[in-house]
């Protein structure tokens, strides 16, 4: 070690994979939540690799007695398919896979970044069916998450394909708390420092009002598990900036979550009340604790499953209950249970595809987008 030479120095982006093949080391990089490639050479160099297009690579596959690697690619609008990539740098389209029989030629996406309130920058995915009119009419979906390092990434999504079609717009705002930046972006989004989670989120929401992707009474926000904590949150916090909030199987009660089933391996990402540190940043987090009588807040779907082992089903039930009893918009507050079903996980694809319509059909009737 003492005698050790840097060859590949740290960045604000994440490592993903690195592996040998016979003629090269191979690096599988993150930054901003999209993927970009590598080439370590045995005279150290380092060579950037052109992807084809900006997307999400899978797993690297190489060889120590085989030139080059071979890889899988996908993007919000292209389906995943295998690369093989040579020796020389030149990338050829394998047919490992067959294609999803889709016409996806009609749908775009741009990455972009909003500005934070303390002046950090945010990654923000914005998916769209090409020749959409930017004037803030069109509903928008916009996800976060922003727990744990877990990165957001740019995947094919065919149920997306649905909504686009209905003239709806995607976006995916990689908020703090992330991985989508390497171990900061994480830290900035944990603990004390959670608050940055649902305000990157705020962040994101303004970009596209401003820049007319959508407005505020059109647009819909959603997100599951830990990111309840960003959906509650940011709803509380900012009521007048949605039109419709949807958390599946979320986080709402963070003060009580450590006497739950799954409380303890979570005190390391959120925190203990056993401190004084501790309890001051689950209170900040709190989304039931935040919920204040005759406040306007948007429409709200929460959804939960019976047998989920990770969130139990009364957070989400309690957080229901508050905003029924006090909000003072009129707009409906649905708890959605699902009674053969846990945190997601092991769903059917009937259960899912049952979910994702309720959640699209209650969009659109909310945003009179119908």
């Amino acid at each position: 070690v003492a005698t050790a030479r840097e060859i590949v120095p740290q960045s604000n982006g994440g490592i993903q994979g690195v592996l040998a093949a016979k003629d090269a080391i191979y690096i599988r990089d993150l930054k901003d939540g999209i993927s970009t490639m590598r080439r370590l050479s045995a005279d150290g160099r380092i060579t950037p690799i052109a992807l084809p297009f900006a997307g999400t690579t899978g797993n690297l596959f190489v060889d120590q007695e085989i030139d080059g690697a071979g890889f899988g690619l996908q993007s919000w609008v292209r389906p995943n398919a295998v690369y093989r990539l040579d020796a020389a740098g030149t990338i050829s389209p394998t047919a490992l896979i067959e294609p999803p029989k889709i016409d996806v030629s009609g749908y775009d996406s741009v990455e972009v970044l909003a500005k934070a309130r303390d002046g950090v920058t945010v990654p923000l995915s914005i998916v769209f069916k090409k020749g959409i009119k930017r004037n803030g009419s069109a509903p928008a979906l916009m996800q976060a998450y922003g727990s744990y390092g877990i990165n957001q990434d740019a995947f094919f999504n065919a149920r997306m394909i649905a909504w686009l079609d209905r003239g709806g717009i995607w976006a995916t705002a990689r908020v703090r708390g992330g991985g989508e930046r390497g171990r900061e972006w994480h830290e900035g989004g944990r603990l004390l420092n959670k608050p940055n989670t649902w305000r990157d989120l705020i962040a994101c929401a303004e970009y596209l009002i401003a820049e007319k992707w959508t407005s505020a009474p059109k647009l819909a926000i959603n997100g599951g598990s830990a990111g309840g904590i960003t959906m509650g949150m940011a709803m509380t916090e900012r009521p007048d900036l949605f039109g419709v909030v949807i958390a599946n199987v979320g986080t709402h009660n963070t003060l009580r979550m450590e006497f739950s089933q799954n409380g303890p391996p979570n005190i390391p990402e959120f925190g203990s009340v056993k401190t004084e540190a501790g309890f001051k940043g689950l209170l900040a987090m709190d989304s039931t604790q935040k919920v204040r009588k005759g406040v306007k807040y948007p429409a709200t779907l929460l959804t939960t499953g019976m047998t989920d082992p990770r969130v139990m089903p009364w957070q989400i039930a309690k957080f229901n209950a508050h905003l029924q009893a006090k909000s003072g918009s009129g707009k409906p507050v649905l708890l959605r249970v699902d009674f053969n079903a846990g945190h997601g996980l092991g769903s059917t694809r009937a259960q899912r595809d049952s979910e994702v319509a309720d959640m699209f059909a209650f969009i659109l009737q909310q945003t009179g987008s119908l």
